[in-house]
């Protein structure tokens, strides 16, 4: 069996950044899917379920709202590494497009303080793992680190 795209990447070098991982056609169109990597893989601790679930349903509602991409998101998620998230957009596009997005997000999600919006039992299968806190720490940490100035080395897998 083939490898797949994301188990070619070295994880040793990957630092936090914001990657394409991928562009595949669909149709006429491309989907381009984000590699939102905020911790280093296997040399940081990874980010724990109740903090990537807040950031997820954060995340969620900010992209689906923004006024120039909301008809053009396709999925936003967690990797199961728990390292980072996946964004998926409609259109071909390369890591320098999406910073502002990203940086409005990750500013939302760290200055956020109200009801985490889908987290009852109504809207959401596990409603109570969340946690705030440190989804507003973990925000703040990325935009300090990664977003705020990023250079090259961040925008492009590692060879």
């Amino acid at each position: 069996m083939e490898k797949i795209t994301s188990f070619t990447i070295d994880h040793i070098k990957l630092k936090p950044g914001v990657y394409v991982s991928r562009k595949d056609p669909v149709g006429d169109q491309v989907i381009t899917t984000f590699d939102i990597r905020m911790t280093a893989p296997n040399d940081e601790p990874v980010m724990n379920t109740a903090e990537v679930h807040t950031i997820e349903h954060l995340g969620a509602t900010f992209l689906r709202n923004d006024p120039d991409f909301k008809d053009k998101i396709i999925y936003f998620g967690p990797m199961g590494c728990r390292t980072g998230f996946y964004l998926l957009l409609a259109g071909d596009y390369e890591s320098t497009d999406i910073v502002d997005l990203l940086t409005g997000m990750f500013e939302f999600i760290r200055d956020y303080r109200d009801e985490i919006p889908g987290a009852s039992p109504k809207d959401c299968g596990n409603y109570l793992d969340m946690n705030l806190g440190m989804a507003n720490y973990l925000a703040d940490k990325y935009l300090r680190d990664v977003l705020t100035g990023i250079t090259g080395d961040r925008l492009i897998y590692p060879e």
